[in-house]
C-alpha cells in the first residue's frame, strides 16, 4: 500500500468522541512530556547551588549523564512492554517511577545520593518519552497526528525557554530541593488524567491478532475484548528478560564510554578502551540472545524492514547534528559574540520556536510529496543552513546566527515529524510502541556519539589554533571576563573558538549529509502505509 493522498487512512480504527475523551488524554501527554522535557534545562541553572550544597564538584557532570543513560537503555525496554500490556500500565508506570525519583531527589543529601535518586527519575523518563509517542499515534489517525506531535513538540520549544527561568528563579529565591519538587503536582494531574480517561484504541484487535498467531483459535471478532475472552484462552506472554538485561548492561557501557571519554579520562586510556572493549562483546552476546528469543525486545524486523531502518539511521542522524545548535551555539554566542547567558539562550531558542511551527504544517507537504520527499526537503535545507555557519563575519552580529537558528528550526520540523508519522503509519498497534522506541533509541545514541565526536573535533582545532592540549569549556570560562585579558589575547581566543565551532558546524553538515543518503538509498520511495482495519505489511 503506498502513501495516502486524497483518501483517510491510518494504522487502526480511528477513535471516537464515544469511546476515547482525547482532549484530557492529550493534556495528560502533554504534562507528562513536559516532566521529561524540563527535566534537564530546569536542573542546569541550579548546579551552582545545588554543588554548594551538596558538595561533589568533580562529579555534578553524572546528574546529567546518569539520567541520560537511564532514559536512551530503558527506551527499547519500555517499548516491548507497551506492545505487550498496553500503554497505560507502562505510561503509568513510568509517571510514579518519575515522580519517586524526583521525591528522592528532593531529599539526597549529598552528590552521590542525588545522582543515584536522578537515575531513578531517568527510569521514569525513558517510559514517558517513548509512551507518549506512540499514544499520540495510537489517538489519532493519519492526517490528524501533526496536530499532536506539533503540541508535543511545543512542549519541548516551552521547555527550552521556561526551563533556565524557572530553575534560576527556584534556586535563587527558593531552594533547589523546589526544583524537583514541583514535579510531583504535575505529574500527579498527568496521573489522574491517564488513569481516569485513557482507553487503548487497538488493544482489543491487537490481543486477538496475537491470539491468531499464537495457534489460538478464536471466533472473536476484532475489538470485542470481552466475548474473546469467553470463548477462547489467552495466549500466554512471553517477556525477553535476558534480552532486556543485554541492551541495558550494553547500552549502559557504550554511552558511559561516549559520555565520559575526552572528558573523565582520555579517549585512548584504559577506561575508554574497556568500556568500549566490552560494550561490543555484550553487543555481540545481545544479538545472539535476541535471536533465539520468542519475543525480542529488540526484534529483527526493527532492522529488516527497510522503511524503519532508514528512519532508525535518520533520526540518529538527526541526534548527531542537533549537537552543534543545542551545546556548540550558547558557547559561540556567548564567547565569539560578547553576548550574556539569557541573550545567548534566545539565539538557540528560536528554533525551537519555528520547529513546531513548521512540523505543523509538515502534513500539507507530505499529503501531496510523501514522506520521504518532505523529510529530504527538509534535510536538504538544514544542509544548506548548517553549511552556511561557518561563512558567517567574524565576530558578526546575533541576528545572523539567530536568523540561521530560526531557519534551521524551520527545516528540521520538515524533516522529523513527516519520518516520525509516517514509520509509525507503517506498522499495527501490537508493533508500534517497538518502532517508536527504535526510533528514539537511535536519536539518543546519535546524540551521544555527537557530542563525543564533536567535542573531540572542537578541542582539536583549539589545540592546533592555540598550541597545547584543547579544552573549550575552559576557554570558554576565561573569555567570561575578557576586560581580566590583553586585547590581543582575546581576539586571539574568540578567533579560535569561532574557528572550533565552525568545523562543528561542518561535521553538523557532514551528519546531515548521511542522514539524506540513508533516504535517499534505503527508504522507498512510498513508506508502505497501513489502511484502516488492515494488518502490517512488510
Amino acid at each position: 500500500m503506498t502513501e495516502p493522498s486524497t483518501t483517510r487512512t491510518g494504522t487502526g480504527p480511528a477513535p471516537t468522541p464515544a469511546t476515547v475523551r482525547r482532549r484530557p488524554v492529550v493534556a495528560a501527554l502533554m504534562l507528562g512530556m513536559g516532566l521529561a522535557a524540563i527535566d534537564g534545562t530546569i536542573v542546569s541553572t541550579a548546579v551552582p547551588q545545588i554543588v554548594g550544597d551538596l558538595g561533589g564538584l568533580s562529579v555534578f557532570s553524572w546528574l546529567f549523564s546518569g539520567y541520560l543513560l537511564a532514559v536512551t537503555v530503558t527506551l527499547p525496554v519500555y517499548g516491548k512492554l507497551s506492545d505487550t500490556f498496553g500503554r497505560k500500565p507502562v505510561l503509568v508506570a513510568g509517571v510514579v517511577l518519575f515522580l519517586v525519583g524526583s521525591l528522592l531527589c528532593a531529599a539526597a543529601w549529598d552528590m552521590a545520593s542525588l545522582i543515584a535518586f536522578r537515575v531513578v527519575q531517568g527510569l521514569g523518563g525513558g517510559a514517558l518519552q517513548g509512551t507518549v509517542q506512540t499514544i499520540a499515534a495510537d489517538l489519532y489517525p493519519l492526517k490528524e497526528r501533526p496536530k499532536i506531535q506539533a503540541r508535543l513538540s511545543s512542549v519541548w520549544a516551552a521547555s527550552a525557554v521556561a526551563g533556565p527561568a524557572a530553575g534560576g528563579l527556584l534556586a535563587g529565591y527558593a531552594d533547589w530541593r523546589w526544583i524537583f519538587l514541583i514535579n510531583l503536582p504535575v505529574g500527579l494531574v498527568a496521573l489522574w488524567l491517564i488513569c481516569r480517561y485513557l482507553v487503548e484504541p487497538g488493544r482489543a484487535e491487537a490481543e486477538v491478532r496475537a491470539g491468531v498467531r499464537a495457534g489460538v483459535r478464536t471466533r472473536a471478532r476484532a475489538g470485542v475484548r470481552a466475548e474473546a475472552r469467553k470463548t477462547e484462552p489467552r495466549a500466554r506472554v512471553r517477556i525477553d528478560w535476558a534480552g532486556a538485561l543485554c541492551v541495558f548492561a550494553t547500552g549502559a557501557l557504550l554511552l558511559t564510554a561516549l559520555v565520559q571519554g575526552g572528558v573523565a579520562w582520555p579517549w585512548l586510556s584504559a577506561p575508554s578502551l574497556g568500556l568500549l572493549g566490552g560494550a561490543a562483546v555484550l553487543g555481540a552476546v545481545t544479538v545472539l540472545v535476541e535471536r533465539r528469543a520468542a519475543e525480542p525486545i529488540i526484534p529483527g524486523w526493527v532492522w529488516r524492514r527497510r522503511t524503519i531502518a532508514a528512519v532508525n539511521l535518520a533520526l540518529g542522524a538527526l541526534g548527531l547534528l542537533m549537537v552543534a545548535p543545542t551545546v556548540f551555539l550558547p558557547t559561540y554566542a556567548q564567547s565569539v559574540l560578547g553576548l550574556g547567558p539569557i541573550a545567548a539562550g534566545f539565539v538557540l531558542s528560536v528554533m525551537t520556536l519555528s520547529w513546531p511551527l513548521s512540523a505543523a504544517l509538515s502534513n500539507r507537504v507530505y499529503t501531496r510529496i510523501g514522506f520521504r520527499l518532505t523529510a529530504i526537503l527538509g534535510m536538504s535545507g538544514a544542509l544548506v543552513v548548517l553549511l552556511a555557519f561557518p561563512l558567517l563575519p567574524f565576530p558578526g552580529e546575533p541576528w545572523q546566527p539567530a536568523l540561521l537558528m530560526l531557519l534551521l528550526g524551520a527545516a528540521l520540523g520538515l524533516f522529523q515529524l513527516p519520518l516520525m508519522v509516517g514509520v509509525q503509519s507503517t506498522v499495527p498497534y501490537e508493533e508500534r510502541g517497538t518502532t517508536t522506541a527504535s526510533v528514539l533509541f537511535c536519536r539518543q545514541v546519535g546524540q551521544s556519539v555527537g557530542a563525543a565526536v564533536f567535542g573531540a573535533v572542537a578541542n582539536g582545532v583549539l589545540a592546533a589554533r592555540l598550541g597545547g592540549d584543547g579544552d573549550l569549556d575552559a576557554l570558554a570560562r576565561s573569555l567570561d571576563s575578557p576586560e581580566s585579558l590583553p586585547p590581543a589575547t582575546t581576539d586571539t581566543l574568540r578567533r579560535a573558538v569561532d574557528a572550533a565551532v565552525d568545523y562543528v558546524y561542518l561535521g553538523a553538515a557532514g551528519a546531515a549529509a548521511l542522514a539524506l543518503l540513508a533516504l535517499l538509498t534505503l527508504a522507498p520511495r512510498r513508506f508502505p502505509v497501513l489502511g484502516e482495519g488492515t494488518g502490517r505489511e512488510d
